[in-house]
């Protein structure tokens, strides 16, 4: 579903079209080394062995859910499905770099990945693993070479995770972006990946990191216009709120945004624990808004596009049982309609 005639100009869609060929197969539901509900698998797990009912039971949980996905144990992460294969010494030509923002106070690790020919190729393989499905994508890039838009690139992207992960997940995005001229900023947004903090808001803060990151690589230089967004799921919806919130953010991809959050986060259960009874959720769901201090609806991505429509690129999976076609849908009819530049009056 295009958006925008002037968001696929923006990010040139077609510079994708090779690491889309490779995960059609999976309609862009696991494109990532683990599901993208790992962490709320653990927190499953956890509340399933909870000795404790009722309210109390409610709150705990709705504490693990603003848990840092960083801080759970790693013995706890389903096997993956999906596994994502390169060779890191690669992001060496990208160095890790940090940006405090808040509050509350944090630490954002981030690298940026600058235009070149990373001579970028794709490979992929799947089978049968205990009746489930398999998928394995392995990047091979080289040693970057100057093209022609090293010495002024295209724009700037932000590449943005989804819940549990880092920006690993979003490397060979990078990659073929950095190929076709764009400069992108791969980011672990806060309580993920090597970036600090105790708590994830699921976009009330980390809209603001997100501005305070730009402002930061503004003042030393680093930010070429027009400056873009891609995100998926968890990501996709914290770049549809920072669209609303930044008037600098210009075009948005979101693949697989959650429109209402406790949708999404059910959907996950059933996926990775169909046997542990919904009344957990359900009771930490219902205690999130209050250990977050906002109304309810405010956590969903369907309030922020209903208050503030923008224009943006939406992705859905047809095979997609989290965030399904029609919830992408949805959002879609939401956000504000395409500007058809053939027909804008000067």
């Amino acid at each position: 579903m295009v958006a925008a005639l002037k968001l696929t100009s923006l990010l040139s869609i077609a510079a994708l079209a090779s690491f889309n060929q490779a995960v059609a197969s999976l309609n862009f539901k696991f494109i990532l080394p683990g599901p993208a509900g790992s962490n709320l698998f653990r927190l499953i797990i956890l509340a399933a062995l909870l000795p404790v009912f009722g309210t109390g039971c409610g709150t705990f949980i709705a504490h693990r859910m603003t848990q840092a996905p960083n801080k759970y144990p790693g013995w706890l992460a389903p096997s993956a499905r999906v596994v994502l294969a390169f060779n890191q010494k690669l992001l060496s030509n990208a160095p890790a770099q940090y940006a405090d923002v808040g509050p509350p106070a944090a630490r954002l690790h981030y690298r940026i990945v600058e235009p070149a020919n990373y001579q970028l190729k794709v490979s992929s393989t799947n089978w049968v693993e205990h009746g489930e499905d398999r998928y394995r994508f392995t990047f091979r890039a080289e040693v970057p070479r100057t093209n022609a838009w090293s010495a002024k690139p295209r724009g700037t992207v932000f590449l943005l995770h989804g819940y549990g992960l880092a920006e690993f997940s979003m490397v060979p995005w990078a990659w073929q972006l950095a190929q076709n001229g764009w400069r992108c900023v791969l980011v672990d947004l806060r309580g993920h990946g090597k970036s600090t903090g105790k708590s994830i808001y699921y976009g009330l803060k980390e809209s603001p990191d997100m501005s305070q990151l730009l402002d930061q690589l503004t003042k030393q230089g680093r930010v070429a216009s027009p400056v873009a967004v891609i995100g998926e799921s968890y990501g996709a919806a914290l770049a549809l709120r920072w669209k609303t919130m930044d008037p600098r953010v210009g075009g948005v991809v979101a693949i697989a945004p959650y429109v209402v959050l406790s949708n999404a986060v059910l959907n996950i259960c059933h996926d990775f624990a169909p046997l542990l009874p919904k009344v957990f959720i359900r009771a930490g769901l219902k205690q999130l808004p209050t250990v977050l201090n906002v109304p309810s609806i405010d956590l969903d991505t369907t309030t922020v596009l209903t208050r503030h429509p923008v224009t943006a690129l939406f992705v859905a999976g047809t095979e997609d049982n989290v965030v399904p076609p029609a919830d992408v849908r949805r959002l879609f009819g939401e956000a504000a309609p395409p500007v058809d530049r053939r027909t804008r009056h000067s």
